[in-house]
């Protein structure tokens, strides 16, 4: 990405005494304002600004512009950045999100809109009275659901909660009922997810995140590898990854793989880490010395229970960069 700032015209929702809980960007650009300022988006907002005396809030029209290497300052600022990635403008770990936590609030997300966490019983009782029934609270929590305020084309989400906003996904993406996608995570191909997407992690073209699998977080291995997947592999169902993995790899169902875990490599008529000629006999690493491989199958000997990693194909195992 060559541009490194973006501008966005939104719509705020304001507290009485002034917080932010959220912005909503429709079009969010790359670069800096457009010559119209977007002016029939500015009309439509313009006409949607209003004030809820029950949720205690108002809706407000924001300009916002970011520089995209910088951190998040505030939360108009923080959505903006949100909105990038799930509008596909920005793929995860392209734009800085320190310290991004800080800066959005605690929120009530409700059936009617978000709502201030502080003092919500009271603004429960004012829905009610309002609404005539109970509100439905969705969720009390710093990110929204990503299909509340984007859904990008050519996606499936069983249940929208389970997909942050600042999701990032690609087309042919399916997002199962169990599957969960974080803030700053998401895919890069047709993929399926049924696992647990942890934040900054990335998943490669026809990869297969099984049921109840999980990424570790953004970082492994104390912090210097980012943990990421690439293109058709398969997480088994039940396993779990904290190290990057190449091209067509597969993780055994219910097989749990840390950067320290001890994996026996497999003897593959091909060169093997740590070494520069054939091996004939297992060798024993640490899995981070596996981190960036393709065709590897890793797998729990049945009768030893000693983790192995064999190739898969037919090929040796492959290194490759940490993505």
């Amino acid at each position: 990405m060559t541009t490194r700032s973006a501008w966005g015209l939104g719509l705020a929702t304001v507290t009485d005494d002034g917080s932010t809980l959220d912005v909503w960007y429709p079009r969010p650009v790359l670069g800096e304002e457009p010559e119209d300022g977007h002016a029939d988006l500015l009309a439509t907002l313009s006409a949607m600004e209003t004030k809820d005396e029950a949720r205690g809030v108002h809706t407000t029209v924001v300009r916002t512009w970011v520089d995209l290497d910088d951190s998040p300052r505030t939360v108009a600022g923080s959505y903006l950045r949100l909105h990038v990635l799930s509008h596909r403008l920005a793929e995860p770990n392209t734009v800085n999100l320190d310290g991004i936590l800080s800066h959005l609030p605690s929120v009530v997300w409700t059936a009617v809109g978000p709502c201030a966490a502080e003092g919500f019983e009271a603004t429960r009782m004012r829905l009610r009275r309002a609404l005539g029934h109970p509100v439905q609270v969705h969720s009390v929590d710093k990110f929204p659901r990503m299909v509340d305020y984007v859904v990008p084309t050519g996606v499936r989400i069983a249940d929208g909660a389970r997909v942050r906003l600042g999701a990032y996904l690609s087309e042919g993406t399916s997002v199962l009922a169990s599957g969960f996608v974080n803030y700053n995570a998401g895919t890069l191909g047709r993929s399926v997810v049924e696992g647990r997407v942890s934040q900054g992690v990335l998943i490669g073209d026809g990869s297969d995140i099984g049921g109840g699998a999980s990424t570790m977080g953004m970082v492994a291995d104390g912090g210097l590898r980012r943990v990421s997947i690439g293109e058709r592999c398969l997480l088994g169902a039940n396993s779990g990854l904290g190290i990057p993995l190449g091209d067509d790899c597969v993780v055994e169902a219910g097989l749990f793989i840390t950067a320290g875990t001890r994996v026996s490599v497999m003897p593959s008529g091909g060169v093997v880490p740590g070494g520069h000629g054939l091996f004939r006999e297992p060798r024993v690493v640490a899995a981070r010395e596996l981190a960036g491989a393709s065709n590897v199958l890793f797998r729990r000997n049945s009768q030893s229970g000693a983790v192995e990693a064999l190739p898969r194909g037919g090929k040796s195992i492959e290194l490759g960069a940490a993505r």
